[in-house]
């Protein structure tokens, strides 16, 4: 793992290279090692107090409904073992505040899912989740053996006073070079999406539906 997480360190370096000063960088190694921490805690501690001591104020999650997490999280008992996961691909937004990963979990019982996590920087800087989603699946979903992390362009568009085009093209991200959507049907589907600005367009780079009863 500690490989993996100097590879991602370079090619972080390399993105940001050009960039101008920003206070956070966007690396995607510390998202990285926040879902690895976190994971790492909810073994030690257990599941739901890790999900409370790393959730934002204004956390979702879906139960299948979309609630706020610590209203929700402040009645659950830790299960007696803990769910396990690791992220296989990150995205970090150009002012490295925002950030979305995501992933294979598994449970004790041997049942596995995926799982999506958006994460914000606080005042002190540290990641914390603020969307929680993921389902169930039949067999895992194929991961690489190095992880991705992939960082979202700082770059304006070319007619940056011209109006923004019908597909927006034109939009500059200022800063909403990540874009994320959390949504629950009438008929309990739901449907969470992350959208990466590339200098020209919105990229959907995270598009998980789950379908209603599940």
């Amino acid at each position: 793992m500690s490989a993996r997480l100097v590879l991602l360190a370079i090619g972080a370096a390399a993105l940001v290279a050009a960039r101008p000063p920003m206070r956070y960088q966007p690396d995607p190694s510390s998202v990285i090692a926040a879902e690895i921490a976190f994971n790492r805690l909810a073994q030690d501690k257990g599941q739901w107090t890790a999900f409370r001591e790393t959730a934002a104020d204004d956390a979702v999650m879906f139960v299948p409904d979309k609630v706020l997490a610590k209203d929700w999280l402040k009645k659950q008992a830790d299960p007696p073992a803990s769910v396990s996961w690791s992220p296989s691909t990150v995205y970090v937004s150009c002012d490295g505040r925002l950030a979305a990963s995501t992933g294979n979990w598994k449970r004790p019982d041997g049942s596995v899912g995926y799982f999506t996590t958006i994460w914000r920087r606080d005042k002190k800087g540290r990641w914390q989740w603020v969307l929680d989603h993921g389902d169930t699946l039949a067999s895992p979903r194929p991961a690489s053996d190095i992880l991705s992390g992939k960082v979202a362009s700082c770059k304006r568009p070319a007619r940056p006073d011209g109006p923004p085009a019908k597909d927006g093209k034109d939009a500059p991200p200022a800063d909403d070079s990540l874009l994320w959507t959390a949504e629950v049907a009438p008929d309990k589907s739901r449907r969470v999406t992350v959208r990466m600005w590339t200098g020209a367009a919105y990229e959907t780079v995270i598009d998980d539906s789950v379908k209603a009863g599940s």
